[in-house]
């Protein structure tokens, strides 16, 4: 099965030539003013066929692309971002599942570690309400926009990653070795706990594998964040050493 993957089109003519070929446009930014001939047809386009369209400033561009100069627009090209729990799973590399995270400000700076990753989405298992959701999406600097961010019950999480063929892979204390130790090219859900308790026994007993993180200072607990991009980096590093 092919892994989903999230694409950038930087260039006018072949957004345009991306939307007369029905390719999964997802979302088109663009600066907001002295636009060629050429991005403006590509965003008609884009309207025509109801996809997110939104102005951008330069210095908001020059962010988000990959590139050293910012284009005048940037568009996704990937799977649906708005999905259900299933969708979301099936056919990916990566996701993250977060387990009673306490804060929504470690909740928006996990997901987007998560995006910039290149991760296929993250399901959050916490009792968050409508304000404190908001809060989270405002400190993801809106990465929801670009991949699935999920609400749900943690059964119900483990349950569609397992049927989706995702390896669960916790990172707790209790592990017994380090990412470096470990396979993480295969699909897999990763599992990170709160800020207070971390994972619950009941979930550690359903992962496949636990992670360790080293630590050697007197207070033994990383941020979130920082676990989790510990666990990422090692990551992309095995991805781009593959033979």
């Amino acid at each position: 099965m092919l892994r989903r993957t999230r694409t950038q089109i930087s260039n006018a003519a072949e957004l345009a030539k991306a939307l007369r070929a029905s390719e999964p446009v997802r979302i088109v930014l663009h600066r907001e003013d002295d636009l060629s001939g050429e991005a403006l047809t590509a965003i008609a386009l884009a309207k025509e066929r109801s996809i997110d369209v939104r102005p951008l400033s330069q210095n908001q561009l020059t962010r988000l692309c990959q590139r050293d100069i910012a284009p005048e627009l940037l568009a996704m090209v990937g799977p649906p971002v708005h999905s259900e729990l299933a969708d979301a799973l099936c056919g990916a590399s990566v996701v993250w599942l977060l387990v009673d995270t306490a804060y929504p400000g470690n909740a928006g700076f996990a997901i987007r570690t998560a995006e910039v990753s290149g991760a296929n989405g993250v399901i959050i298992c916490a009792a968050f309400d409508h304000e404190e959701r908001r809060a989270v999406r405002r400190t993801a600097m809106r990465a929801d926009r670009f991949m699935p961010v999920i609400y749900t019950e943690i059964e119900r999480a483990i349950d569609a990653a397992q049927e989706a063929g995702l390896r669960v892979v916790g990172i707790e204390d209790s592990g017994s070795h380090a990412p470096w130790e470990a396979e993480l090219r295969s699909p897999t859900l990763f599992v990170i706990g709160g800020e207070r308790h971390g994972i619950p026994a009941a979930v550690l007993d359903r992962c496949d594998d636990v992670l360790r993180l080293p630590m050697d200072g007197f207070v033994p607990s990383y941020n979130l964040q920082a676990a989790m991009a510990m666990v990422v980096g090692e990551r992309l590093r095995q991805l781009a050493t593959r033979d």
